[in-house]
């Protein structure tokens, strides 16, 4: 099974021959945040965006936008905060979200944009803090995956497929932070 940020790559993986047309699904909607170490002088808490534009702040990290959907919906906040241009210069780009947090969580960047479900996660979740970024302020990361011709076990793969959109799976999303397509 493939899992992805969004659901450009499950759906070329259909188009490609890989992967099982009937089985492409969209499993969450991806949310972003500003989120701080704890030990920051920052409070992305309670200043959000603000955070991001204070002299302090010299490295913001988000995921590169050229490849990842998070660094996408976070460019898209920027602008739509109307800071982009007076912050731009300033980041620090991760291959991917999960490495744009952990410049963040290793002081390599004073702050980031980073996904409410790594900020919610056990790892990060009592070493910072965050602001949830307005939804309305970024295109929906809409969350995807497709179960691979390459599967070696097609049945295990359907089961693990029906688990994530069915209730109990859809409930651990919601506990992490992701949004349910259809739902906010």
């Amino acid at each position: 099974m493939f899992l992805s940020a969004d659901m450009e790559y499950p759906r070329r993986l259909v188009e490609t021959g890989q992967g099982f047309p009937e089985t492409l699904f969209e499993y969450a909607l991806g949310r972003i945040v500003v989120w701080v170490r704890n030990d920051s002088p920052l409070r992305s808490h309670s200043d959000g965006m603000d955070a991001l534009v204070d002299p302090q702040t010299t490295r913001i990290a988000i995921a590169n936008p050229k490849h990842a959907p998070y660094g996408r919906a976070a460019e898209a906040a920027l602008k739509s905060a109307g800071i982009y241009d007076r912050v731009k210069d300033r980041f620090v780009y991760g291959e991917n979200i999960a490495q744009a947090t952990v410049f963040v969580e290793s002081g390599n960047a004073q702050i980031g944009i980073v996904a409410l479900s790594l900020a919610m996660s056990p790892g990060l979740r009592e070493k910072g803090h965050f602001w949830p970024v307005p939804e309305e302020s970024y295109p929906p990361i809409r969350q995807g995956g497709v179960i691979l011709k390459s599967a070696r076990d097609f049945d295990a793969a359907q089961i693990f497929r029906q688990f994530m959109i069915g209730p109990k799976g859809r409930e651990i999303l919601i506990n992490y932070g992701f949004g349910m397509p259809g739902h906010n």
